[in-house]
């Protein structure tokens, strides 16, 4: 039934109209995963034959042969079905026709079918987000696996050639595309709003819509392994990229579904900590997971534009016969190599920012003593986030474009290491003299300096171009990024994984299990990458299946460490699967001690988060002090919200 909400008192009537002319209305359709699946299959298959209607027996010269048309268009629909079937688009069609939809009630205690739903309830997507992008990691994991088990002798080989650059660039593109929301997907949704004192996001469907982006964009991405895959690896370089068939095809509109769920994931993020911040939340008391969030939702916010733009390029030289990437009709494959690691670069940091800020959130718990150099560590992620844009051409150092740049983008390279070292020696500062807790999270992350610093020191050598000559395109530089990225962001997830499941279920996980799945992890993730360097130094290059045979024993050694480090994820994940649906191990409120304001409203956490808008004291940082006082009144009067709102800033 209508009703009516005066503006004036807010009291509803049963009238159906409102001084302004709206009407309440509940949504049309409820849907969720399974329903969206079904409205994605008819308008795949609408525009599959829309576009062999328009274009049929069209196809671009230099590709295989396939109506290109017809697979974007089917693509489109598919994601225009797919946001039907979810009822997404419930919303923006009922405010066209002048009415005002109904937000369907939250719960007090999230529902296991909720998580399946196009739900406006941060804490629902935050949870959807941690799991989804554990599956993600996980299938691309086993494609790892595919890769490493190929590479076990120089002659016998499991996989064709072109099945093998198939697996190498679906397990590049899968990584490397759908964990840049690893942090700000779980961690940012559900635990922004409560740290800040906020009770929602600011764009709650904007928020829901960026995780549903991402769940199509696997599905494509992980289609085209079907569809002969993609040639051109995760970067998409032309003109393999152009000449590609519909696996390519996937890729351009995968990775634009993902960009896509970056810029609204940045839009809400940014727009939530600057806003909705509670009185007293000053900027100095801000959460350092916060910084480290905003900083990474700018550089996305600049970043990823250009992303889209090479992409929508790439997409018109396949589909329409335009030829802005391919140099045989005219075009440069500089332009997509710009455009791309324009993107590509800022992405490393956008992947190791909130690495950085989640593992500077958690240390001060477990070292018990404040951030040492609070202020620095915001500066560092600030430093990082700038110099990030001016790095992106030492990926085409070897390219032979414009070679009197090199020593600019060499010394930018290496000055981004200036800022990033401030983020880590905070990190030992804080670590110095504190009384240590060796609980399973601490164990990652202190495995994450350990890594970065391999990670960090092979990175000054990379950005130097003679060296660059010698190990381009090599094992080395893969060791490098996996220790930069996975050794260093996976290790911060893992740790916040463990740390944040008593506040998101109300249980704790396995600490036995969580032990020995830590120091199998730690071990053979070394073992599997750091024989990598001397691999790639000897001389054995990336995404090529045959090798010389004197180094079959160093890859037959990584091949068995990786076999090790997926059997300790897998260890890991079970306890946590184990942990939330067989054992559930009740917590304690607040079973680390925290200071953090998302920690005093307990589990579960109300549905509005706060009862009212809670008034910040303090830093949430206050570790070692005998009488630090509350963070914050939770319960404030009108009065005292207003003095400290006049004075916050």
């Amino acid at each position: 039934m209508a009703v009516e909400m005066t503006p004036a008192s807010g009291v509803k009537s049963p009238s159906g109209s409102r001084a302004d002319g709206l009407k309440y209305v509940k949504p049309w359709f409820t849907g969720n995963f399974f329903t969206a699946l079904i409205g994605g299959g008819i308008g795949y298959a609408f525009g599959h034959w829309l576009g062999n209607a328009i274009a049929s027996g069209y196809s671009v010269t230099v590709n295989s042969g396939y109506n290109d048309v017809a697979v974007y268009l089917s693509l489109l629909f598919g994601i225009v079905g797919w946001f039907a079937g979810l009822g997404a688009l419930n919303y923006p069609i009922q405010k066209l026709l002048g009415l005002e939809p109904l937000d369907p009630p939250k719960s007090e205690k999230r529902t296991f079918w909720e998580h399946w739903t196009y739900s406006s309830d941060h804490k629902v997507v935050g949870v959807q987000y941690l799991f989804g992008m554990l599956l993600y990691f996980l299938v691309a994991g086993l494609l790892a696996l595919g890769i490493r088990t190929e590479l076990l002798s120089p002659t016998y080989h499991i996989w064709a050639p072109e099945t093998y650059i198939e697996i190498v660039g679906e397990h590049g593109t899968m990584m490397m595309m759908m964990m840049t929301s690893v942090v700000m997907g779980p961690f940012g949704n559900f635990l922004i709003p409560l740290m800040i004192g906020s009770k929602k996001m600011a764009f709650p469907r904007l928020e829901a819509a960026s995780f549903w982006f991402t769940v199509p964009s696997f599905l494509i991405l992980l289609s085209a392994l079907w569809q002969g895959g993609f040639q051109s690896g995760w970067t998409g370089y032309a003109p393999l990229s152009i000449q590609g068939g519909p696996g390519q095809s996937d890729y351009d509109v995968a990775f634009m579904l993902m960009a896509f769920s970056m810029i609204l994931a940045s839009i809400n993020m940014t727009a939530t900590i600057i806003n909705y911040r509670a009185p007293g939340m000053r900027w100095s008391r801000m959460p350092i997971l916060a910084w480290g969030l905003i900083t990474t939702a700018f550089t996305m916010l600049l970043s990823v534009p250009v992303l889209v733009d090479g992409l929508y390029v790439m997409g018109l030289d396949r589909g329409v016969r335009t030829a802005m990437l391919y140099a045989g009709h005219g075009g440069s494959s500089f332009l997509w190599e710009n455009l791309f690691w324009f993107f590509g670069h800022p992405e490393v940091y956008l992947l190791a920012l909130p690495g950085f800020a989640l593992t500077t959130e958690l240390l001060p718990v477990f070292a018990r003593k404040p951030i040492f150099a609070y202020k620095t560590s915001a500066a560092g992620m600030i430093g990082v986030a700038t110099l990030s844009f001016f790095v992106w051409q030492h990926h085409l150092f070897m390219s032979g474009m414009n070679p009197d740049m090199r020593p600019l983008f060499m010394l930018t390279t290496e000055l981004i290491s200036i800022p990033t070292g401030f983020l880590y020696l905070v990190a030992m500062g804080t670590l110095w003299r504190g009384k240590i807790r060796l609980e399973v999270p601490m164990l990652f992350l202190l495995a994450v300096f350990w890594n970065f610093l391999w990670g960090g020191v092979t990175g000054v050598y990379n950005s130097d171009v003679p060296v660059d000559a010698l190990v381009h395109g090599s094992f080395f530089v893969m060791a490098h990024f996996h220790f930069t990225i996975m050794g260093q962001l996976m290790f911060a997830v893992f740790a916040g994984v463990y740390y944040y499941v008593p506040l998101l279920f109300g249980v704790r996980m396995n600490d036995k299990l969580g032990k020995i799945s830590f120091w199998i992890i730690f071990i053979s993730f070394n073992s599997t990458f750091l024989p990598l360097f001397m691999i790639g130094l000897l001389g054995q290059p990336r995404r090529v299946f045959e090798y010389a045979v004197r180094l079959q024993h160093l890859n037959q050694w990584v091949t068995v460490s990786a076999y090790v480090l997926g059997f300790g994820i897998l260890l890991y994940v079970i306890n946590l699967v184990w942990s939330l649906a067989v054992t559930r191990t009740p917590s304690e409120q607040n079973p680390w001690e925290s200071q953090g304001l998302e920690w005093q409203v307990g589990y579960p956490v109300p549905k509005d988060n706060f009862e009212k808008i809670p008034v910040v004291l303090r830093s949430p940082y206050y570790y070692g002090y005998e009488n630090p006082g509350p963070i914050a009144d939770l319960d404030p009067s009108a009065e005292r919200v207003a003095v400290v709102s006049g004075g916050d800033e």
